[in-house]
């Protein structure tokens, strides 16, 4: 059985934890939805909070948008954790020949940058192509602090975009890359919220390797 509560959820916004009111439709028991403060909100570390996906719904996100929502979420909050103690000269080594941690950082940035410019049918602009160019360079010394700010902005370019599509603009064709190959936006968003959770895996193993090495 299901009701209407009004439960307060906590969200990133800019790089910061903020609690936002919404009303949310819950199973009767709230199996499920243990993590979301009812009553006065409370503030909690990043460390004590549940993965954003049980954290309930993000407000005005499209129900089928949500889990995309929330995998881009969770990608921007775990990067912090990933490098809290990690130094700027880390980022540009490599593990057994394989990418370096601010590729991932950069890579991250830039393919949800391209799959929100192709989902609102657009082509790649000269800047898109220098950037994915650059995204391999090691000079000079990237700041984890800016990589991780700009990967933030552009998360929340894209939820403000996911907050003005409806079910029927979801399954719009779009066309990707030079050969127009075919997928949707829907399919497009998906893309960008899966392939960002990979290259946190990536990084988080790439930086483990790192940190172990150099201690």
């Amino acid at each position: 059985m299901l009701l209407t509560e009004t439960l307060y959820v906590q969200i990133l916004v800019s790089g910061k934890l903020k609690v936002q009111k919404c009303n949310v439709i819950v199973p009767k028991n709230r199996f499920g939805f243990i993590n979301l403060v009812k009553s006065k909100p409370r503030t909690l570390s990043k460390e004590k909070l549940p993965e954003v996906w049980l954290r309930g719904p993000i407000p005005e996100i499209p129900a089928l948008l949500q889990p995309a929502a929330h995998a881009l979420l969770q990608t921007a909050e775990e990067l912090h954790l990933i490098l809290k103690d990690v130094p700027n000269e880390l980022l540009t080594r490599e593990v057994a020949g394989r990418a370096t941690p601010s590729f991932h950082l950069k890579h991250l940035t830039g393919v949800l940058d391209r799959m929100l410019t192709y989902a609102h049918g657009d082509s790649l602009s000269k800047e898109q192509f220098d950037y994915l160019r650059s995204e391999k360079a090691t000079e000079p010394t990237p700041k984890k602090e800016e990589l991780i700010n700009a990967f933030e902005a552009k998360v929340n370019e894209g939820l403000t975009y996911f907050k003005s599509l409806d079910e029927p603009k979801l399954i719009e064709v779009r066309g990707v890359g030079r050969k127009q190959l075919p997928s949707t936006v829907i399919g497009l968003l998906f893309h960008a919220a899966e392939h960002a959770q990979r290259h946190l895996g990536q990084l988080l193993v790439t930086v483990s390797v790192l940190k172990t090495k150099s201690n």
